[in-house]
């Protein structure tokens, strides 16, 4: 070929770039061979962006390697049309190179989701503004910082184990398995400091961009303008701007969502997954990565230290981290009781010993914070005379009441539709049926009156009122100034926050998530549950009341007893005998058609295809393949499944997208998406 791969760097000067186009189509492969022009071999390198002529088309690519010849003669190679004024670091492309293997997606995707928005469009980025620091009145400059609070016994063995590994420079994945207010936050931001002193940068990853700006604020007050802030809901020429700052050293730390692990950081020490075990981790478009494997595997490659914390970690993390222990919340006091209460016998919305706890805290002025996992005014409608349900034209579910904005709406697809009056059949007997946090709101401010405020947080709230964490920020300030007061919401209200006079917590339909069909089910309920109650008797006594359908569930009665391990230990007892993850790993393939036979007939064309090609790559035996299986119409498509589970994840990923690719040919009107580590 007459080339040689250069270095990260892309130090050696050479006449051909290899140009990956940032393209969506998986029809086009590449890389691509352009002719350098003299003025550009010794400023381009791998990771510049180019903008290069592409059949009649001008496109953005990402120089994936230098080479001092093609195969193709130099009279034939075009030429880049400029250089863009932003260039990726090697590592990351290297990660996007095992995104694209991993999860079934092609390299332009997956290089697409490492850089900032407009650079595939080839818009520039402006410069950084000059780093700001705070001086210390003698003419010096020094770094904002903040009295540090006294570490605990627990949280100083954790440190000194972190330290160690800091020191070493190797890759070590550590779980911060502590228990709701033990200071998992104050270990981070020592742990930070520690990377930063010894010349490296860090990534502190939140599930949910709601959380974002109270945890970004404690890192800045603690070590100022080296923080930079990634999230989709910023302005795209914010997020350039950050993206920058970190690309060329103004900043030495990142905190964000999801996206933030790709952060252009170089010298990587130190990557921090909060409350680790949230299902937010996971992107649902293609690329469908989690985060959670990418964050450690980009730890890995960097020699970094990965630590992921939670009070009621994953199963998967449980079993396969060096586990760090915060057995005790940071300032003595205890966790809050917890009481299951029975709802069978219940024919209320609220079990009279909760009516009577909120009339209590109405009475002393406390707070208090309410879980209900679902949003909107009522789970569906119907017709009393006739029995006729409102569902969505495009998707197998009910419509959702959403009574504030007279609309009733599918939380799968976004089809709305005005709230009818009337039935087709004439009557106006219509039935409100379920419960969702609008209607959880009215009936709150019903039962309490003006006494007692009620502030509500759910997705609908941060739609309606503008950017998501602006929004979610302004609402829990407004809950941490008050007096008094309910906070209520969707499982957002129980992820992190740190209210010292919150002396109610109250779960409602706790055993909703153990209707799902979802293998993780159990490990989600007991995670809700426990999580609500960490938010309790922080500052003042707590007591935690748990409204259940199933108070014998497992998962309730462990949460209940605020017993993560016990949980854990017989959750993986149950994996093990199903062989479901730790134990395996999952690739679902998902067909979808107008019609049901088809992605039936095309599910079943992916399996036949799929053991040939198992069996090729010798992983047959590591591998078991269930299904198809129907699953529900989505966005006006009929689906069939194909679960896979094996211990050998990249010969099985390979086979399956080979798999895909022929039954693919053969069925040209199904879509076809494969999804590893699916949610």
């Amino acid at each position: 070929m007459g080339s040689a791969r250069t270095d990260t760097t892309g130090s050696v000067s050479a006449a051909v770039a290899r140009v990956q186009p940032l393209v969506a189509t998986r029809a086009l492969a590449g890389p691509f061979d352009y002719a350098l022009p003299e003025e550009l071999r010794s400023q381009v390198q791998v990771g510049s962006l180019l903008r290069v002529p592409f059949g009649a088309r001008e496109l953005t690519g990402v120089v994936v390697e230098l080479a001092g010849s093609s195969e193709l003669a130099e009279g034939r190679l075009r030429r880049p049309r400029a250089l863009l004024s932003i260039a990726l670091p090697g590592e990351l492309i290297e990660l996007a190179h095992y995104i694209a293997r991993i999860y079934c997606s092609t390299f332009s995707r997956a290089l697409a989701l490492c850089l900032p928005p407009g650079a595939a469009a080839g818009i520039g980025l402006r410069r950084a503004p000059a780093r700001v620091q705070a001086s210390d009145g003698n003419g010096r400059q020094s770094e904002v910082t903040l009295q540090r609070p006294q570490l605990t016994a627990a949280q100083a063995a954790a440190l000194a184990q972190i330290d160690e590994r800091l020191g070493a420079r190797r890759f070590a994945p550590l779980l911060l398995h502590g228990v709701t207010g033990s200071g998992k936050t104050e270990v981070y931001l020592r742990a930070c400091e520690r990377a930063l002193a010894e010349g490296r940068s860090a990534i502190i990853l939140v599930p949910e961009i709601a959380l974002t700006p109270q945890i970004a604020a404690r890192f800045r007050a603690r070590l100022g303008d080296r923080v930079a802030v990634l999230h989709s809901a910023l302005p795209d020429g914010e997020r350039r701007a950050q993206w920058r700052r970190l690309r060329e050293g103004g900043a030495r730390v990142c905190v964000g969502p999801r996206s933030a692990v790709f952060a252009p950081l170089g010298e990587l020490g130190l990557v921090v997954l909060d409350e680790e075990h949230d299902p937010s981790y996971k992107h649902e478009s293609d690329p469908r990565y989690d985060a959670r494997r990418i964050a450690a595997e980009r730890a890995r490659r960097s020699g970094a230290v990965l630590l992921a914390g939670s009070a009621t970690p994953r199963a998967e993390s449980f079993a396969h981290l060096q586990r760090l222990q915060l057995p005790e919340r940071a300032d003595g006091s205890p966790l809050p009781a917890v009481e299951i209460l029975d709802m069978r016998a219940q024919r209320s919305l609220l079990h009279t010993a909760s009516v009577e706890a909120l009339a209590a805290l109405r009475a002393a002025g406390g707070k208090a914070i309410v879980l209900l996992n679902r949003r909107g005014f009522s789970a569906f409608l119907a017709c009393a005379d006739c029995g006729h349900v409102w569902g969505c034209p495009e998707c197998d579910v009910t419509l959702v009441l959403h009574r504030r904005e007279g609309s009733l709406s599918c939380h799968h697809c976004g089809h709305r539709e005005r709230a009818p009056r009337r039935c087709a059949c004439g009557s106006a007997s219509l039935v409100r049926h379920g419960l969702g946090t609008e209607r959880l709101e009215s009936e709150l401010l019903e039962l309490l009156g003006s006494e007692l405020p009620v502030f509500r947080l759910d997705s609908d709230v941060l739609a309606r009122e503008g950017r998501a964490g602006e929004v979610a920020e302004r609402v829990l300030a407004r809950f941490a100034q008050a007096r008094c007061g309910v906070l209520i919401g969707t499982q957002m209200v129980a992820k992190g926050h740190d209210f010292p006079d919150v002396s109610l917590g109250l779960v409602l339909d706790a055993d909703g998530t153990l209707r799902f069909p979802d293998f993780r089910a159990e490990e989600r309920a007991f995670a809700l549950i426990a999580q609500l109650a960490g938010r309790v008797g922080r500052g003042v006594r707590g007591r935690v009341l748990v409204q259940t359908l199933a108070p014998q569930a497992r998962a309730i009665r462990h949460a209940a007893m605020h017993d993560a391990e016990g949980f854990l230990a017989a959750e993986l007892r149950r994996r093990r005998a199903l062989a479901y993850p730790p134990y395996a790993e999952l690739i679902r393939v998902i067909c979808a058609a107008q019609e049901a036979a088809s992605a039936h007939g095309a599910a079943q064309c992916v399996r036949a295809h799929a053991e040939d090609e198992l069996l090729a790559a010798g992983v047959a035996e590591r591998t078991r393949l269930l299904g198809p299986a129907a699953l529900m119409r989505l966005r006006g498509s009929e689906r069939a499944a194909l679960l896979v589970k094996t211990t050998a994840l990249e010969e099985a990923v390979r086979a399956l997208g080979a798999a895909v690719e022929r039954a693919a040919g053969e069925h040209r009107a199904v879509a076809f998406a494969v999804d590893t580590d699916p949610r």
